[in-house]
């Protein structure tokens, strides 16, 4: 049953999805209207895409895709997704062999591919991040990360105040994660963010 599409798709549910608490329904919401459209068509789906609004706001900025589906939704319990997930994820069970799929889902859902400059060295570096208020999640990224990838490096770092972790790795990991993320063409991705990818894959360094 798993395939690379659907390890992707997990990882944007784990991350910017929702389990409702009716056991059959799902909603993945974002302010990227590319993941929702990409989501769409990997989930196989018809379903239109709503708007709505966040955080008290009357503007209608994020887009929204809502199905119903008890065997899928099923599914996800059994690997480890549950409703109200935001500080209860823990654990979710990926082969392996899919991870960097899985991985690639969760960073366009609630993770980034950036650059900024080193305050000593003044030196360009590359960064990827994610971001979440599960710990027990980032510790299993993190964790799965190691072995997957074949790196040593990454931190986890927390904010008491916002109550999220964010996990981190250097430019030499994350070389190395982003060469396995986007393993191949065709893959489902978020545009944006798969350009400033193979940007960094193609020079190997932070292209100004």
């Amino acid at each position: 049953m798993w395939t690379s599409n659907l390890a992707y798709a997990i990882g944007v549910i784990a991350t910017d999805g929702n389990l409702s608490p009716d056991g059959r329904h799902l909603n993945i919401t974002s302010k990227d209207l590319d993941l929702i459209q990409t989501l769409k068509v990997v989930l196989g789906l018809k379903n239109k895409v709503g708007k709505k609004s966040r955080g008290g706001s009357r503007e209608k900025k994020y887009f929204v895709l809502q199905f119903g589906d008890i065997a899928f939704y099923e599914f996800l319990l059994s690997i480890g997704l549950t409703p109200a997930k935001s500080k209860t994820l823990k654990v979710i069970l990926v082969p392996q062999m899919f991870f960097a799929d899985f991985f690639r889902g969760c960073i366009d859902g609630d993770g980034s591919i950036d650059s900024f400059k080193h305050p000593e060295s003044k030196l360009f570096q590359i960064r990827l991040r994610l971001v979440s208020a599960s710990p027990k999640f980032l510790d299993f990224i993190l964790e799965t990360a190691r072995i997957v990838f074949n790196i040593t490096g990454g931190h986890i770092s927390y904010s008491r105040r916002k109550q999220v972790g964010v996990l981190s790795f250097g430019k030499h990991d994350a070389l190395k994660i982003l060469s396995l993320m986007y393993h191949s063409r065709g893959l489902p991705a978020l545009k944006r963010k798969r350009r400033i990818a193979e940007g960094f894959i193609r020079y190997g360094q932070v292209v100004k």
